[in-house]
C-alpha cells in the first residue's frame, strides 16, 4: 500500500513492514512475518520491480515478527540484512529474555496470534548472516537511512530516519495498536525488555524532521517526532 511518494507499507495494523522506493533501488524496513513474502511480491509487481531491485533490508530489532522473510530474501536474492550489533544474536538464534506481557484482552490477543499463524509466524526462520550496524550510522542504501539507537524494547532496537520518504521508522519503540489489548493510539509496546529505558529512548528522536512515524504494529502516525515522547508517556 502506498502511503506517500517513495513510501509503501506491507501488512496491516497487526503487523507491518515498509518499503522505500527510490530511483537508486529499494530499501526495506523490517520483514514482518514469513507470509508477508507474498505481500512483498505483490507490492513489487505494482511498482514494476522485483526482489533484485532491493539493495538492503534493515531490521528495527531482532524479534520474530520483524525478521519474517529476511533469511529468504538474503539466501535467495543476496540482499544484505542489517541489524544493530546488540540484537545480532537475537536475529540469528531467537535468544531473548522472558518478559511480562502486561494487560491482555482475549479477542485482540487471539486475533494477533491467529494472524501470526496464518502468516507462518509460529515457525520463524532466523537469519544466518547479518551486517551489524550502530547508532549514528548512515547506510549506503537507497534513501541514505540514518540509524538512531533506541534501546529498551530490546538492547539493539533502533529507529531509522529516511528523509527522502519524510519518515521515521520506529519498530517496537512504540505502538499505535497494542497487539494484546487492541487499544489504539500511541502507547508503549508490549513484550518490552526494559520499559523505562524504552520510554527514555523516545527523547533520542525528538530533534528529527519527519511527517510520518511508522511503528511495526498499528496505524501509520502523522506527527512530528518532537511530539512523540510526550504522547506515548501520557498514554
Amino acid at each position: 500500500m502506498k502511503l506517500a511518494p517513495h513510501l509503501h507499507r506491507l501488512g496491516n495494523d497487526i503487523v507491518a513492514c515498509y518499503l522505500v522506493d527510490t530511483p537508486e533501488g529499494i530499501t526495506l524496513i523490517d520483514a514482518g512475518l514469513p507470509g508477508h513474502w507474498k505481500d512483498l511480491q505483490d507490492e513489487l509487481r505494482s511498482l514494476g520491480k522485483t526482489a533484485d531491485d532491493i539493495r538492503g533490508l534493515i531490521l528495527t530489532h531482532g524479534d520474530s515478527d520483524h525478521i519474517g522473510f529476511a533469511e529468504r530474501l538474503r539466501s535467495e536474492h543476496g540482499v544484505p540484512v542489517y541489524v544493530h550489533a546488540d540484537d545480532s544474536v537475537r536475529t540469528r538464534t531467537g535468544e531473548k529474555p522472558k518478559v511480562a506481557t502486561g494487560p491482555l484482552r482475549l479477542g485482540p490477543a487471539l486475533g494477533f496470534f491467529g494472524y501470526s499463524l496464518r502468516k507462518n509466524g509460529l515457525r520463524p526462520r532466523y537469519v544466518s548472516e547479518v551486517t551489524e550496524i550502530a547508532d549514528g550510522d548512515v547506510l549506503d542504501l537507497p534513501g541514505k537511512p540514518a540509524i538512531v539507537g533506541m534501546p529498551g524494547h530490546s538492547p539493539g532496537s533502533i529507529a531509522i530516519h529516511v528523509p527522502i520518504a519524510d519518515a521515521l521508522f520506529v519498530g517496537d519503540a512504540l505502538t499505535t495498536r497494542h497487539v494484546l489489548t487492541g487499544r489504539t493510539g500511541p502507547q508503549p509496546a508490549p513484550f518490552t525488555d526494559d520499559p523505562a529505558e524504552a520510554l527514555a529512548s523516545l527523547d533520542r528522536i525528538a530533534g528529527l524532521s519527519a511527517s510520518w512515524v511508522l511503528p511495526g504494529h498499528g496505524a501509520p502516525w502523522q506527527v512530528s517526532p518532537a511530539d512523540v515522547g510526550e504522547a506515548v508517556r501520557n498514554a
